[in-house]
């Protein structure tokens, strides 16, 4: 097997992958909690995970990927305290966690599929596991690394003299500036292992524990869940930045608290994805789902195309200008591969040098900038372009091998509905435009408006409506 470069965020440089087990590696990636709908922050890094699972495919790896779903025990703020957002879901569409949990679920997976994401080998639920996670905290319990307050069982940070070694910040830093109330907690890092219900209010998730009826933190089920599917330590756990400070530090001090060893051998977080070059929020309007993209007329699989043109470890501004230049990108490239004679044989020296570029740490925008050179290349015979572009795709994972040599077929009665269209759009008629498009869609296929006039695609997705 050729050597794979990841950068760690544990020690904070480049190396060699080293499995656990010769040519197998685990993964865990960090899931979506299912309190609402995911946006296109959340899938960069489920789009990054996927990279990551199908280049150690394309090495010969054999593969474990879990990806876990987080249906209790995350509280608003993401700390210890509040309410769990499951909870303040249910209230706000007055239906219960676990109807909240089922439905938002369901869009995690059929967004998975929209972005051509390689179903998991596990994806379990923190409510499926609440044992394994009681009996992980027990452990914790008789090593002395707990302590119990009147709202549930916490971790103590103080009890681990390398806690703070992923972020880079030690505890006495994470305190220092700390002028929030912090209850009955010993430091301001610890953290709950187990929350106790109220008294006067009975939560709709909540179980028997040997502490009390409460129910886990956010940050336990990960750990125990990796433990059960991957074993202890496992090969990578990946998720987005903004996990190492707390989520990602706290799972690595209850594994190591609970058993000395280190959770996961390389951490690899990508960076966030920015808006207008602004924070993503909730208050700005700005968390957009696979809806909203699809509603401007762009694929997810454009969406995904996207994400590939910049390196994982950098933030990425993502502007509707930005998705439209990745829409028309990907239409020049299918397009171009549907016209050609059937795949024969990859190219063994542009196979070697796209091996090298996506083993430097997930070099996407190199892999794509090599994918454009080999299809513009036409000195290549066109079989052998073909048969290496799909095998490119097997980590890209733009959906290449649906389309190479198949041409985009338009029927008489879509032509028709075209002219017609581009009549009403002539005569600003377009209330009637909008009504064409409609059946166009209906029909299976897209219209873009560009410059130059309209441009028809194939619908790729479920999602994609006019």
């Amino acid at each position: 097997m050729k050597d794979i470069l990841f950068y760690n965020s544990l020690g904070r440089r480049k190396s060699v992958f080293q499995p656990i087990t010769q040519g197998h590696a685990g993964i865990y990636t960090c899931g979506l909690t299912v309190y609402e709908r995911g946006h296109i922050g959340n899938f960069r890094a489920f789009i990054i995970a996927d990279v990551l699972h199908r280049i150690l495919v394309m090495n010969g790896y054999r593969v474990t990927h879990v990806i876990n779903i987080t249906d209790v025990g995350h509280l608003v703020g993401d700390g210890s305290d509040g309410e769990d957002k499951m909870e303040v879901s249910s209230k706000k569409y007055a239906k219960s966690s676990w109807e909240i949990v089922e439905k938002y679920t369901n869009y995690f997976l059929e967004d998975l599929r929209h972005l051509n994401i390689l179903p998991p080998t596990f994806m379990p639920k923190a409510t499926d596991h609440i044992l394994e996670q009681i009996a992980l905290i027990q452990r914790l319990e008789t090593k002395g690394h707990t302590y119990r307050t009147r709202d549930g069982i916490y971790f103590a940070t103080k009890t681990l003299p390398n806690y703070g070694r992923l972020s880079g910040q030690r505890i006495d830093e994470k305190a220092v500036g700390v002028r929030v109330d912090i209850g009955e907690k010993r430091h301001p890092a610890d953290f709950a292992l187990w929350k106790f219900s109220p008294q006067e209010i009975r939560r709709q998730m909540e179980w028997p524990s040997p502490w009390g009826v409460g129910f886990p933190g956010w940050h336990i089920e990960c750990s125990a869940m990796s433990q059960k599917y991957l074993g202890l330590p496992f090969d990578i756990h990946t998720g987005g930045v903004d996990h190492v400070a707390v989520h990602h530090e706290n799972e690595i001090a209850q594994v190591e608290g609970a058993y000395g060893i280190l959770e996961a051998n390389v951490w690899l977080h990508n960076e966030f994805l920015l808006v207008d070059g602004g924070k993503m929020s909730k208050s700005l309007g700005n968390t957009y789902s696979l809806d909203d993209i699809v509603g401007k007329n762009v694929s997810p699989l454009a969406f995904r195309y996207f994400i590939l043109g910049a390196g994982y470890r950098v933030p990425q501004n993502f502007t509707w200008q930005g998705l439209d230049g990745a829409q028309r990108a990907l239409n020049r490239l299918e397009n171009i591969v549907r016209t050609w004679r059937q795949p024969t044989n990859v190219h063994k020296d542009i196979q070697e040098r796209f091996l090298e570029k996506i083993n430097d740490d997930l070099d996407t925008p190199g892999a794509l900038a090599l994918l454009w050179a080999t299809v513009t290349d036409d000195a290549i015979p066109e079989g052998m372009r073909a048969a290496t572009v799909i095998w490119m795709d097997d980590v890209l994972g733009l959906s290449l091998r649906d389309i190479v040599g198949k041409p985009l077929i338009i029927p008489t009665d879509i032509q028709v509905l075209l002219a017609e269209r581009e009549q009403a759009r002539k005569e600003k008629k377009w209330d009637i435009s909008d009504e064409i498009r409609q059946k166009i869609l209906d029909s299976g296929f897209l219209v873009d408006d560009t410059e130059t006039g309209q441009v028809v695609r194939e619908k790729r997705s479920s999602l994609e409506q006019a």
